[in-house]
């Protein structure tokens, strides 16, 4: 087990930021950490990192503890930070290589050359890191934490500040470093979650509200059904709020409409409003739930839809 997380808790003070945590996370997973700003997710990846101690509990990094083995937790793990920070009078290649000797890298400028083209830095690579957009910065901050080729990659909102392309093309990375490291990212942008994880632990005000596959999480989504569905006619908002279970009615096209439900059988429901008023259907399908739907029921943040 890469990561193995037991009953955390940190307080600072009388503030609890996490309380009572568990989790593992394998070899070869991509995971998403997300959870509200303030809901813990920092003091986590800090405790991981050993950048601060758990109030109790133990966590362990690739079978070594964050406590008792702080060094080789450090040599196992690459971290990126929500706010990257870095030597800004620095060349980019001098600051990677002095990351490299930090992490007691061999052949520094193999490896330095390595990094470079694989983060696209190569245009980059010859100025000071404070000539850099914020984009190269966040680019630079990932390379800091391969540089040393780790085991786990722990990273914290690591697309912040790059632009779409360069955005696309650092999911594509993680995706692939995916396939022989560990990686738990931490991000709000959901469809980032959507295209790089298969797995997504929530956590909300210091406790975990959910840990499982992002399908499995889409398909049970407790109590509420989206069925999306188009009239030949037009029909009201108060017509489709007498529905069985309707709770939220949106049209978001001509006489089509988004409605949520609070139980399984709610797609039949609708189909028995439109037959018992001879409307015509032309569309009817039960849709997925959205992460972001899920994230916000999940940690109290309950829309309309």
């Amino acid at each position: 087990m890469s990561i193995e997380v037991q009953q955390i808790t940190k307080k600072y003070g009388e503030q609890l930021a996490v309380n009572d945590i568990s989790f593992t996370i394998s070899k070869g997973e991509i995971v998403g950490f997300l959870g509200p700003n303030g809901a813990g997710k920092s003091t986590t990846m800090k405790i991981l990192t050993c950048f601060i101690p758990p109030s109790s509990g133990t966590a362990r990094v690739c079978g070594f503890d964050t406590g008792d083995n702080s060094l080789q937790v450090r040599q196992k793990v690459g971290y990126l930070p929500e706010h990257n920070p870095l030597y800004l009078d620095m060349y980019v290649k001098e600051y990677l290589a002095f990351a490299a000797e930090l992490g007691g890298v061999n052949k520094v400028r193999k490896r330095v050359a390595e990094i470079v083209d694989l983060t696209n830095l190569g245009r980059e690579q010859h100025k000071k890191l404070k000539q850099l957009s914020k984009g190269y910065r966040q680019r630079v901050g990932l390379a800091q934490a391969m540089i040393h080729d780790p085991e786990v990659l722990i990273l914290d909102e690591p697309t912040s500040g790059l632009d779409p392309n360069q955005v696309v093309e650092i999911r594509d990375l993680i995706k692939t470093l995916g396939k022989e490291k560990t990686i738990m990212l931490s991000t709000h942008i959901m469809q980032e979650v959507e295209a790089i994880c298969d797995r997504v632990i929530i956590i909300d005000k210091g406790n975990i509200v959910a840990d499982d596959k992002l399908a499995n999480l889409r398909n049970n989504r407790q109590g509420s059904v989206i069925v999306r569905v188009q009239f030949g006619t037009r029909v009201t908002p108060e017509d489709l709020l007498t529905i069985q279970g309707c709770m939220s009615a949106k049209e978001t096209g001509e006489n089509t409409w988004k409605l949520e439900g609070n139980f399984d059988g709610f797609r039949a429901a609708v189909s028995q409003f439109a037959l018992g008023r001879n409307l015509e259907v032309l569309e009817l399908v039960t849709e997925k739930n959205s992460l972001e739907e899920i994230f916000r029921t999940l940690t109290g943040h309950v829309g309309h839809l």
